[in-house]
């Protein structure tokens, strides 16, 4: 396998890119306060010509993720725009419009339904779709606490739609688990889950799209660079979207006492492996 380059800047790679699709949580924030390198670096990028679009595999709308943006403390020069899987989940939702809709998640994720003639109400005896945002309490359970409903489902083939592709996020140097690790569980049953949020086209179609418009002209996808923590979701998404990658260490991969050289070697040494051109241990200009 060939090495990949460990960066101590992301300004080599902004010269050689006009839009950034840089993930959230674990790249500009840890859920709990924001990471001011992530914020500067963004800043700078925009202030020389660059767009930067957040692109996140959170649950609820954009402007839902720009208020929760504003009361952790990340700036607004730091970005363009978002693009959520809130967001493009939300036609899949509204294809069940009239159907019972069982809503896994907590309330804080209810925006997700805002507007749509699709909306939640149904019991797990009476649904015939699933729209999972994440635990409905994070804090304090597991996807096993979700074992009895999901067999429920399963038992009567109740699809589900997950919002949320993210299996966990790190929140103030804690692990907790999201509506990924549910839709995994449910697919090990052999339940039935649709996607939208990354890695999967639809939210890279729709960040490629507003950033074109952000811009006035379309954006050649080897002038794109995706910037996240997630292997699965950030790196494999680009790497199927054909575009670049960096990978940003965060808690949910990388450990503490790991070297970046071998936290590298470890999660892709896999030849057939989705691969970024560069990490970092911190997103920094």
């Amino acid at each position: 396998m060939t090495d990949i380059p460990v960066l101590s800047s992301i300004a080599p790679f902004a010269e050689t890119s006009e839009l950034w699709f840089v993930d959230i949580w674990g790249v500009m924030h840890n859920g709990v306060r924001p990471f001011a390198s992530s914020v500067a670096a963004c800043e700078v990028f925009r202030k020389r010509g660059g767009t930067a679009l957040l692109v996140t595999n959170s649950p609820r709308p954009r402007e839902s993720v720009g208020k929760q943006l504003d009361s952790i403390g990340v700036s607004r020069d730091a970005y363009d725009g978002i693009v959520s899987s809130g967001d493009v989940s939300r036609s899949l939702i509204d294809a069940w419009a009239g159907r019972p809709i069982l809503h896994i998640g907590p309330s804080r994720d209810l925006p997700i339904f805002a507007g749509l003639k699709a909306q939640p109400g149904a019991t797990i005896e009476d649904a015939e779709v699933s729209v999972c945002t994440g635990l409905y309490d994070d804090e304090t359970e597991m996807p096993d606490s979700y074992a009895a409903i999901l067999e429920k489902l399963r038992a009567r083939d109740v699809p589900m739609i997950c919002a949320n592709p993210d299996l966990k996020v790190e929140r103030g140097g804690r692990i907790i688990y999201c509506a990924g690790a549910i839709a995994a569980a449910y697919t090990a049953l052999g339940g039935t889950v649709n996607y939208a949020g990354k890695p999967y086209r639809p939210i890279y179609d729709l960040a490629l799209k507003i950033g074109a418009e952000k811009r006035g002209a379309a954006v050649d996808r080897d002038r794109v660079l995706a910037i996240g923590d997630g292997v699965a979701t950030d790196i494999a998404g680009a790497a199927a979207f054909g575009i670049r990658s960096v990978f940003i260490a965060s808690g949910i991969s990388v450990r503490s006492d790991e070297t970046m050289d071998h936290a590298s070697r470890r999660l892709f040494a896999n030849d057939s492996a989705a691969k970024p051109v560069a990490v970092m241990k911190d997103f920094v200009w």
